[in-house]
């Protein structure tokens, strides 16, 4: 442990629980780094210093002596709770910091509360960075993803430290400058909803394999296993083999079985859900991952609905190609996902006026983080083949692969049905798959009742212009000045 006093650590961290703890010993740990540290509570610094007394910390009791021990420009990063108590310690910061400092914050933040943030220490000359850190505990120790956000001048001091701290895949450090103000957290949001609708297809892949295919879990493990050596490898799948080992000292029962089935979250797919209404942009996958998990935590609707309905449909019938079936469903399931979700980062990005590098955004989340995978790859493929391409789905790579499993997935989504198995995923994605596959859709007849009882005008396939029908009159038709949104 290094003497406090003069100024010495290129880097500080705020809030010592778990992930602080491990993003500061992460940071340590790397050549060139001395990492000032600071909690609220001191006995929480004190018990960091004392158990790792390899790392090259400078502790500190008051919020002054860390500020103190920074050398300038002086880089803190806040690991609090999102909410008020990262106002706080902001505000503290502030008050100590001088123009060209910089405060970072990696907790999970609201953006619009990272834009309201960054303008407000703006103002004071200090730099404010939101940055997105996934991973959970352990990439915060051995290497996250980092999506940091703020100016191009406080990249230019803080970049070379998160790439030292970042996982790398391929030689590539997985940090890159996201955008200004809240295009950090934006981002981090958009990749916690892609990581629920991710979690919510492997749980529907499972449930159809034991119900449908009538595998045992430890069966199951061993097919995510299988999977994970071909184009579905990723942690996710890697860890759902685990998972479905596991089996339960107490009962000598699978693990997976003696667990509630009442899933819950922590905000961040609603926020994707909502942002994504707000923009425009159909996240259908990631609302029906949240709406699943919504429905399960409700267990006084789930039982007085089962005892009133009474039997449940046979299962169906299925040939011996239903495993791979599903894992066809899958791959395909995940495409229009990843696909959904990087229309909200494009939509995201025009609305807020960012300037983020799509493909750049999939390199980093190709390794730290919970949904790396190797798909992630072909994304990257994908947006330096065309970067203007409007949507995931028509990459050629993509398309070709939609469409090999396209027979699979309706046949996954059929025995579903038929066997009264929820698969809102699985459907989900193949009902936009399929809207926007279709030549023409029912929308036309709901622009024309939205005309009949609020006049919301509509335009015609045949002449330029908007248009009106009078309904309550002669039914003549007028052309209009007005929207037809």
């Amino acid at each position: 442990m290094a003497e406090n006093g003069a100024a010495q650590a290129n880097i500080g961290v705020v809030g010592l629980a778990v992930m602080g703890s491990n993003l500061a010993r992460n940071l340590a740990s790397r050549e060139g780094n001395t990492v000032a540290v600071y909690n609220r509570s001191p006995e929480r610094t004190r018990l960091l210093v004392g158990e790792h007394p390899e790392a090259n910390f400078v502790d500190s009791e008051t919020i002054e002596e860390f500020a103190a021990s920074l050398q300038k420009p002086r880089t803190a990063i806040i690991m609090v709770q999102a909410g008020t108590g990262t106002d706080a310690v902001i505000s503290q910061l502030t008050a100590l910091f001088e123009p060209g400092d910089i405060i970072v914050d990696g907790g999970n933040a609201d953006f619009q509360d990272t834009i309201r943030r960054e303008k407000a220490v703006r103002a004071t000359g200090v730099n404010f960075v939101g940055a997105g850190i996934s991973g959970g505990e352990e990439g915060a120790l051995k290497g996250p993803s980092i999506m940091p956000g703020g100016s191009v001048e406080a990249y230019e001091t803080l970049g070379p430290i998160l790439e030292s701290i970042a996982a790398v895949v391929d030689g590539v450090p997985c940090v890159t400058h996201v955008g200004t103000d809240g295009a950090g957290h934006f981002v981090k949001m958009i990749h916690n909803g892609i990581e629920y609708a991710d979690m919510q297809l492997i749980a529907e892949a499972y449930d159809l394999l034991r119900k449908v295919g009538g595998h045992s879990p430890a069966a199951i493990a061993d097919v995510f296993t299988d999977w994970n050596a071909g184009d579905l490898e990723s942690y996710l799948i890697e860890i759902t083999a685990e998972v479905l080992r596991q089996v339960d000292a107490t009962t000598g029962l699978p693990f997976v079985d003696v667990v509630l089935d009442e899933a819950g979250s922590k905000g961040t797919g609603v926020w994707t859900v909502q942002n994504a209404l707000d923009l425009g942009v159909p996240v259908g996958g990631i609302a029906e991952a949240v709406f699943a998990r919504a429905v399960s935590s409700h267990p006084e609707q789930r039982v007085p609905l089962r005892a009133a309905q009474g039997a449940r449909p046979e299962i169906a019938v299925v040939g011996h190609t239903f495993q791979d079936d599903v894992r066809q469903a899958l791959y395909a399931s995940k495409v229009v996902a990843y696909a959904q979700g990087f229309d909200a980062i494009i939509a995201g990005a025009q609305k807020y006026g960012w300037k983020i590098d799509k493909g750049a955004i999939a390199t980093i989340w190709r390794g730290g983080c919970i949904i790396r995978a190797q798909f992630l790859n072909r994304i990257v493929d994908a947006y330096a083949n065309d970067p203007s391409i409007p949507t995931l789905l028509v990459d050629p790579y993509f398309a070709k692969a939609v469409a090999d499993g396209e027979s699979a997935w309706r046949r996954v989504v059929s025995t579903a049905a038929l066997s009264g198995i929820p698969v809102p995923g699985f459907a989900s994605a193949l009902s936009y798959f399929d809207s926007l596959a279709s030549e023409r859709l029912p929308a036309a007849l709901v622009q024309g009742q939205r005309d009949f009882f609020g006049a919301h005008t509509y335009k015609r396939v045949d002449m330029p212009g908007t248009f009106h029908t009078l309904w309550s009159g002669d039914r003549s038709e007028i052309e209009t000045e007005g929207s037809s949104h």
